[in-house]
This record gives C-alpha cells, sequence and structure tokens, in this order.
C-alpha cells in the first residue's frame, strides 16, 4: 500500500475537510484495484469510539467491501499480548488515596489551602500523576527540579511529592490507566522493533497531544507498511510559520503546535506533511485568511506582508455569519431559531461551544417547537433529578435542616414515590405553608410534632407521616468523622427511605429508575467498593467527595433526538460533518476556557520536567476552532455580556476581525460588516418573536369597592398605610392577600425589630421587681439569652449583641430617668377602640405604658430604626397619636382613662435618641376628629384605595406593587378610580 521509504509517513487532511469520509476516500485511492481481502487486512488505530462509529457508518452506507480492523488508542491494552498487565486502577480509588495524603499535608500545613479544597487537591493532583505518566516523567525529575530562583512554596511543595513515588512502582498490582497506557504502547513498539506488521497500521484523527499517543503515533509512521493522518493540518503556512512553533513557552497555545512538534520527532519538516487525499475543503479562501489570522504571536507582523495577497475575502466570508448577541438569553434563542430554520430545510446543523450553560439554554428554548436536539455530552449526573437527590440527602449529614432543605427534599420528584404519594404532596403543602407563616428557620421534631397533633383530626395520615420526615430529615446532621464505608452504607439507607415513603417498608421507590437511577446506583456501588481506600472523612467532606462523583458522570435520556439538530463538543466535532456548524460562546473564559490553575508546579518548572504547558488545552481548543471555522456555512456567536458583566471577545475570533479590518483594499471591512449584518438579522427575528404586541399601559389603579366590602377594622399602625398606601389595605383586607413569607427566614430588619422588643419587654418587667438589675452588664445578659433562643444565626447574633452594645450606657441612663419619673405599668398591652360615627374598630399594641405619681400616662414605643419626625407625625404616622388618645378614653383593658402626659419614641438604632409625639399640637380630641373624618372618607362608595398616595420616598416599594403593576404607571399619573365588587 505505501512505497518502501525510510522518511516517517506524515499525511494530513485540511480544516473544514470531513475527516472521516476523506481518510476512507484515501484509503480506498490507495488501494486501488487490491483484491477485497486488502481492505480486511488493513488497521486503523483512533482515538474515540465516536470516530469508529462515524468510519463504519461510512462503510455501512456502501458500496459493499470487507471492514478494516478498526480499533482505539485505548483498545491496545485489551489484547492478548496486554494480558500479562494488570487492569488499572479505578481513578476514584486513587482520588480517595491521594486524599488522604492531601488531608495529612493539610493537617501540617494549613496555611496551603482550606479544608474543604482536600478533594479538588486530590484530584489535580491525580491528574500530575497522570500527565507524569503519561509524558514518561518520574519522580526523580521532579526530584532534581531546580527551583533556586523559585519563591520557597515551591520547594515545599517539591517535597511533598515525595509522596508520589510509591505511584509509580512498575510492579503495582493496579497501575493508573496512564501508566499501563504507557507500557502497553511502550511494549507494542519493542514487539515491532523485532516483528514488524506486514499489514497496513494507520492511526488517524489524533493530534499526538498525549505523550503515549505520540509515542505510538511515531513507532507507526516508521512502520513498512505504517502511516499516521493528522486532522485539521494547515497547507495553508508557509515555512516561516511553523519556524517560529519552536519554543513551547510561546507557542503551547498555537492551533498547529502539536503537528510542528509531532514533524520535530519525525525528523522533517511540517511543509514536508503530505495530503493524505485530494478532497479540497469547502472554502480554500477562508481556510488562508484563517491561517493567516493565527498566526504565532511571534510572526503577526506578517499580516502587513502576506495580508495584501489574500484573494476573494467577500467569497470567502459569504457564508459566515458573526452575531453578537446582547446577552447569553438572546444569543441561545438566536441560536434556537436557526436550528429550527435548517430542521425546517433538513440539513444537519450542530452547535459546537465547550458552554454547557449556553447548550442548556439553546436546548430550553428549542422546546418551545418540540425540538430535542442529540446532544452528544448528555446531562451531568449530579444535575439529574437522582443526582440531585442524593447530593441533597448528604447535606443532611453535614449540617442542621433549615426550613429550605426540608422542603427541597420533600418537594423533590423522587422524594415518597412509593404508596401515598398524594396524601404526601398535600401534607407537604401544608407544611410548608406552616413553615412560612410561623416558622421556625431551623425545624426540629418537637415543633414538627406538635404542629402534627393540631391538625390530627382533619388529616388522619399526619402522624405516621411526620414521624417518617423527623426520623429521615431532622437532626440527621453527625459530628463526624466516620469511615467512608459507614457514611456510604448509611447515605444510601437514608436517601432509599426517602424515596420510599412512610408507608413502604422496602425497595427505594424510583430513585435507580431509568438512565439516571442506573448511572446513580453506578456512582454509589463504585464508592461502596473503593470505599476502602478512603478513610475517615467529616459529614462536609462527605458531601463534596459524593459532589464530585457523581458530577465525573453524565447520564443520557434515551428518548429519541432529532436526526439533524445535534449539540457537540469542541472533540466530537472533529470527526463529524454537519450543513451548518455554529460556533457558540465565542468569549474569553468560555472558549478558550482559562486553563485549570495548578497548585503543584508552575510553568517553568512544567517546562523543566519535560510536562505539558497549561496552554495545551488553549491550543488544542484553537485547533478546534480553525477546523470548524473551515465548514461550508459558519456562524460565529458571542454575547456581550454574561451575567451583568462586559464580555471580552475570543482572541481566535478577534485576530479574524482584526484582520478583516486591516484589509480594505481586499474588501475586509465590507465582509466583517457583512458577517454582523447577517447576525443582526436573526437578533431582529429573535427580537420580534419576543414581541407581546401593543398591549396598553396599566393605569394607575384607585378600585372603589361598595362600602360592605370595605375593613371595619384596622390596627393603628395600619393607618399609616391608609393615608400612604391605601392600594395595600384594598389588597389585604378586601381581596385577602398577603405576602408568601420566605421559606428560610432571614435576619432583616423585621426579625431584628422583633428580637429587640422580646429584649426590653423581659428587661423591664424583671427590673420592675428588681431596680438594683438596671445595670449594662444585666441588660447584656438578656440580650445574649434572648439572641441564643431565637436568632439561629452566629453572624446575625454577633452583630445585633454589638449594635446593643453600643447603646446600652444610653439605654440605661434614659431608662434610670424614666423610672425615677414613673414607673412601667403594661407592657406590650393590647387595646381596642370602638366608634360609633362611623363605625369602626381600632386595635393597637402598645409597647409600653408608664403611670407617674399624679396618675398621668407615658406612652413608650421602641425603634431600631430611624423614628418618625414630629412632622411625620402629624401628616401621616399617627401611631403614637391614636394610641394616646386610646389611653385617654380606657381602652387598653384594666388601665382605665387617664391623661397623657407624653407620648415618645425609643429609638435603639446607630443613633439612638428619643422623639415626642406632638401631643400639644395635635391633642387626642383633634386625632380621634381626624380619624373618623379618614374613616368616613374611605365608608365613601366613590373614594377609591389609590396605590401610593403619599409615599415617604419616590423609590418606596410595597408588597403590592407588582399587583398594581406599578412601573407601567409613576407617580405623576392621576389615579383611574373604577368600581370593583358590584
Amino acid at each position: 500500500m505505501f512505497e518502501t521509504d525510510p522518511v516517517p509517513r506524515l499525511f494530513g487532511l485540511a480544516p473544514g475537510v470531513d475527516f472521516p469520509r476523506a481518510l476512507i476516500d484515501g484509503l480506498r485511492a490507495r488501494l486501488g484495484d487490491a483484491p477485497p481481502e486488502a481492505l480486511a487486512r488493513v488497521q486503523i488505530i483512533v482515538n474515540t469510539r465516536r470516530m469508529a462509529r462515524r468510519l463504519r457508518d461510512i462503510f455501512d452506507a456502501g458500496p459493499p467491501a470487507l471492514l478494516p480492523r478498526l480499533s482505539l488508542v485505548t483498545d491496545l491494552g485489551e489484547s492478548w499480548q496486554a494480558g500479562r498487565l494488570p487492569p488499572p486502577a479505578p481513578r476514584l480509588r486513587r482520588q480517595l488515596e491521594l486524599a488522604q495524603l492531601v488531608s495529612a499535608l493539610l493537617d501540617r500545613a494549613p496555611d496551603i489551602a482550606p479544608r474543604s479544597a482536600v478533594f479538588g487537591l486530590a484530584d489535580s493532583l491525580a491528574s500530575l500523576i497522570d500527565e507524569m505518566q503519561g509524558e514518561g516523567v518520574a519522580p526523580e525529575t521532579i526530584a532534581a527540579l531546580d527551583v533556586a530562583d523559585q519563591s520557597g512554596h515551591w520547594a515545599r511543595i517539591k517535597r511533598f511529592l515525595e509522596i508520589l513515588r510509591p505511584f509509580f512502582d512498575g510492579d503495582a498490582d493496579a497501575p493508573d490507566p496512564e501508566a499501563r497506557q504507557r507500557r502497553v504502547i511502550a511494549a507494542l513498539i519493542d514487539t515491532w522493533a523485532t516483528h514488524p506488521p506486514q499489514h497496513p497500521v494507520i492511526v488517524a484523527g489524533s493530534t499526538g497531544s498525549r505523550g503515549a499517543t505520540h509515542m505510538l503515533m511515531q513507532a507507526v509512521a516508521r512502520l513498512p507498511q505504517g502511516a499516521v493522518v493528522l486532522p485539521g493540518f494547515d497547507f495553508d503556512a508557509p515555512a516561516h510559520a511553523w519556524e517560529a512553533l519552536a519554543d513551547p513557552m510561546i507557542s503551547e497555545d498555537h492551533p498547529q503546535y502539536r503537528f510542528a512538534r509531532m514533524a520535530h520527532a519525525a525528523e522533517i519538516a511540517p511543509d514536508a506533511i503530505r495530503p493524505w487525499h485530494d478532497a479540497p475543503p469547502p472554502c480554500p479562501a477562508r481556510n488562508r485568511l484563517v491561517s493567516l489570522a493565527l498566526r504565532p504571536a511571534p510572526v503577526t507582523d506578517q499580516w502587513l506582508r502576506d495580508g495584501p495577497r489574500l484573494a476573494d475575502i467577500p467569497g470567502a466570508m459569504a457564508d459566515v455569519t458573526l452575531l453578537e448577541a446582547p446577552d447569553t438569553r438572546r444569543e441561545a434563542l438566536a441560536i434556537a431559531m436557526r436550528l429550527r430554520a435548517a430542521a425546517e430545510e433538513g440539513i444537519t446543523a450542530a452547535l459546537i461551544t465547550p458552554d454547557r450553560t449556553l447548550t442548556r439554554q439553546v436546548t430550553a428554548a428549542l422546546d418551545r417547537w418540540r425540538i430535542l436536539p442529540d446532544d452528544s455530552a448528555g446531562q451531568p449526573l449530579h444535575l439529574s433529578p437522582p443526582g440531585r437527590f442524593l447530593r441533597h440527602a448528604a447535606d443532611l449529614f453535614a449540617d442542621r435542616t433549615g426550613a429550605d432543605a426540608l422542603l427541597a427534599l420533600l418537594k423533590h420528584p423522587l422524594a415518597h414515590t412509593g404508596a401515598g404519594r398524594g396524601t404526601h404532596l398535600r401534607l407537604t403543602g401544608l407544611l410548608e405553608h406552616h413553615l412560612r407563616r410561623h416558622g421556625p428557620p431551623y425545624p426540629d421534631a418537637g415543633t414538627l410534632r406538635g404542629w402534627a397533633q393540631a391538625r390530627q383530626k382533619d388529616e388522619p395520615a399526619i402522624t405516621r407521616w411526620i414521624d417518617w420526615v423527623c426520623t429521615c430529615l431532622i437532626d440527621r446532621h453527625r459530628p463526624g468523622p466516620d469511615p467512608l464505608a459507614t457514611l456510604v452504607t448509611a447515605h444510601r439507607a437514608l436517601a432509599e427511605r426517602i424515596a420510599r415513603g412512610a408507608e413502604t417498608a422496602e425497595g427505594a421507590g424510583t430513585l435507580w429508575d431509568r438512565a439516571a437511577g442506573e448511572e446513580a446506583r453506578a456512582a454509589m456501588d463504585e464508592l461502596a467498593a473503593e470505599a476502602g481506600a478512603g478513610g475517615p472523612l467529616t459529614p462536609p467532606d462527605y458531601a463534596r467527595l459524593v459532589h464530585d462523583a457523581l458530577a465525573a458522570r453524565e447520564a443520557r435520556d434515551p428518548v429519541e433526538p432529532h436526526p439533524r439538530i445535534r449539540i457537540w463538543g469542541t472533540l466530537e466535532a472533529r470527526v463529524q460533518g454537519a450543513d451548518l456548524l455554529i460556533l457558540g460562546g465565542l468569549n474569553e473564559g468560555g472558549w478558550p476556557d482559562p486553563p485549570p490553575p495548578d497548585p503543584w508546579l508552575n510553568r517553568a518548572l512544567r517546562l523543566q520536567a519535560g510536562l505539558l504547558l497549561p496552554e495545551r488545552r488553549i491550543g488544542l481548543q484553537a485547533h478546534d476552532f480553525q477546523q470548524a471555522i473551515a465548514a461550508r456555512e459558519v456562524w460565529l456567536t458571542r454575547s456581550l455580556r454574561s451575567s451583568d458583566a462586559q464580555t471580552v471577545v475570543s482572541r481566535w475570533l478577534n485576530r479574524v476581525q482584526n484582520l478583516l479590518g486591516g484589509l480594505p483594499d481586499q474588501g475586509g471591512p465590507g465582509a466583517l460588516a457583512a458577517m454582523r449584518a447577517r447576525g443582526r438579522g436573526w437578533l431582529h427575528r429573535a427580537a420580534l418573536l419576543e414581541e407581546p404586541g401593543a398591549v396598553p399601559r396599566a393605569p394607575r389603579p384607585a378600585p372603589c369597592p361598595p362600602p360592605e366590602l370595605r375593613p371595619g377594622r384596622l390596627s393603628v399602625t395600619e393607618i399609616q398605610t391608609l393615608v400612604r398606601d391605601p392600594y395595600a389595605i384594598y389588597a389585604r383586607h378586601i381581596l385577602r392577600l398577603r405576602p408568601l413569607d420566605p421559606l428560610m427566614k432571614v435576619p432583616d430588619a423585621l426579625l431584628r425589630g422583633t428580637v429587640l422588643h422580646a429584649i426590653l419587654e423581659q428587661f423591664i418587667d424583671e427590673t420592675r421587681a428588681d431596680p438594683e438589675r438596671l445595670t449594662h452588664h444585666a441588660l447584656m445578659e438578656k440580650t445574649e439569652a434572648v439572641l441564643a433562643e431565637t436568632v439561629p444565626w452566629a453572624e446575625a447574633r454577633a452583630l445585633w449583641r454589638a449594635r446593643m452594645e453600643r447603646v446600652a450606657d444610653w439605654f440605661i441612663s434614659g431608662e434610670i430617668a424614666r423610672r425615677a419619673d414613673a414607673n412601667p405599668a403594661a407592657l406590650e398591652r393590647r387595646g381596642r377602640m370602638t366608634l360609633c360615627d362611623p363605625a369602626f374598630t381600632l386595635a393597637a399594641k402598645a409597647d409600653r405604658i408608664d403611670i407617674d405619681p399624679q396618675g398621668r400616662a407615658l406612652i413608650y414605643d421602641y425603634k431600631t430604626g430611624t423614628p418618625p419626625t414630629s412632622k411625620q407625625q402629624t401628616e401621616f404616622d399617627k401611631q403614637l397619636l391614636l394610641t394616646a388618645a386610646m389611653v385617654e378614653r380606657g381602652d387598653f383593658d384594666e388601665l382605665g382613662p387617664m391623661p397623657v402626659r407624653r407620648a415618645a419614641y425609643i429609638g435603639m438604632g446607630s443613633k439612638p435618641g428619643e422623639v415626642n409625639a406632638p401631643l400639644d399640637e395635635i391633642p387626642p380630641a383633634r386625632t380621634l376628629s381626624e380619624l373618623a373624618e379618614l374613616i368616613a372618607a374611605y365608608d365613601d362608595r366613590d373614594t377609591g384605595y389609590v396605590s401610593l398616595r403619599a409615599p415617604y420616598r419616590a423609590d418606596m416599594r410595597g408588597d403590592y406593587d407588582q399587583l398594581a403593576r406599578h412601573g407601567e404607571w409613576d407617580l405623576t399619573d392621576p389615579p383611574q378610580r373604577r368600581k370593583v365588587g358590584q
């Protein structure tokens, strides 16, 4: 098949060429008129199963022929000759062993990294071992590294890497996969040295970026009937461009660097690499332009010399669309629209991107047309329903169960999938409503059983259900550490019990069903099988281990996808052909993604040791970009903003744009403008798709319900709301709508006010009988006790304790003066006042009412924020004025009527102080008259409940602004009164 030639046979196929098809066409052309069995003697070694399947599909499509032997590089170790080598160790076992070593390191040197980084460091250390074994770098090489001009950190790391020696034992019972692969290839090469195969051997589709594969390719290229076929080889690069790729420190990220390295190792010039087949690329002119745009950085000045030689730039970029979307959502929508159009046109289209967030957004957008793309990556297992369920269950061991975590598990679709799921969902809804209204943020078994007992009469099944909830989900956190085997067993048993529910004694519900469930069970089985290598783990470390073990796997839904719409990673795109390729997410940080941080060796030490530089991944992605942009029709898409931050255009797209912009004589700027115009056209279509049409702007509401529906009872604090935002009263008391309380209460201003009132109420009550305790120390003791009881957040307790500490002396001195003037008579006392004309009830709860020796009342109200000023109380905030009027009328039980000497707010904020109510300006009689006038006005059927009638600030926000459609109107719009409820 090949002529006898001592020069290693390296061939290539240009970017954009359908590699698998051209490989077969070139093979058939070389066999010519050879007998049919000649093809069967050919051995083709490829690097991915997807490539092997595509080659098999092309052969199956005809014409009829005997098939060559197709094998993977990784399958070489499965031959009978390699049977003497033990099977490789599972990666999880190695990660667990390394995690123990890293944990011991952090115990000795905690300044290196936090404990939470144990498994991340173990994983990166496992990758370093794989790379060393794949590249043939021994631990002795690491030990001999010169760190004299490096920081002391690297010297310490080098000493730590001495622990790697046992993993390089050639006689290990279970070698690492990379070590075994290199030994297999080395043994195969040794065999070929004495008994070279006489049949053709072809390595196709690999770039040789890994050391063992590179070694195999060099050996095959020198066989009597061996050849290497390189994908995406740049035949347009001149000799001086190849010469600039000699230094890996500055060239590792170039798309053609690996081929320059391959040619150098084969002792031939890169421009001596020959075409495997004469199949032309879809657009040779575009290949030449991209080749020039991606020249190595040291020789980009050649643009000035070689750029004017480019011909037919407009034609080269005629089938290229540049879409620059304002954000990722609109980028995904435009891509989805183009993929839908491709499905209607009957062409094959593929989205290529390493950005999994973008692929999920595109998949969701395609769902509106019931198009399910064929996603080669599947779904990450940790994001699948079983993966999320197992992660939630593992988190129960690590921390107290909050209301949010409790409901997340109870409402999960895999929870309680045994008998009685309908009852479970109904009771879960009732429990959620209770927790939102009454809390606590961290429920315990006592409060949950008390709630269930109160509802037992209406819900007979609630007792068994709440026992199941308390047993499975409450107080499951463990102090740790525990053996990994114990944690895995307990975790699996707990997850299965939660999944089967309260009414089933055995089984796991539907937890392990379908593809994702089977993959999740395999992950848990592997954890159990390798638990002996893990040692004891704390529950947080175990939760992170479960997350990592699930994230390393993928689940593919067996639902049949669309046959022509596909989503590929960059690796899959190398071996597939499509009529339209969409290169999505072309921003720095996405494509290319930054190299992962290496905590063990920096770039200089890596080069010194003979390891790959971090830019290797960028170079491979650059090669994928160069191949994909050479397709017949191409889309290049990016978003200008992502997560409210400005993005940076991908370096390769930026080079293409800059080159086009710098060639006005060849039509470069016009071609670039045309590319952008095509992208804007699709963005316009996407905007039209989401255009809601002409919708009239909502008016400022002022509903006018009939008098019989209007509230006849309000609290003194709601009178201010009636003045400032009447619509809130309408929504709460007439529509009977209440804002949904947060599931997990947070230490906000409302809770702080509640806690402050509890502290001062208890402190004042206790010191009434024992005035000697009216001290700073006693106040802080009471603060500590109430915070410990009511505030489960350590940060909030510390902050609120410090705030009380700042004002404690001021409050105590003021309280001593208040006690000398009057004695506290009522704390948190409720009162009720009834008006006859109009008929109305006013409710109040006074924080504190003192009585002086003359029988006069002094009313105090505590404020954690800034108390209202005297002017604000005169116009809007009537709370203290109304309370004073009620005290004078005797509307507080057991106190009787009495004159009010003083009413004041006690501000406990950052600037403590007291603000008196303007009782002299607005006496109680006038307050009652104004209240009656206000209520009478709202008894009029023509008086509307105006939204934001008199807000405190222009940016004031209320609980019912969305209901009132605030934003479609502003405060300058006149209210529109409308009869309702007739």
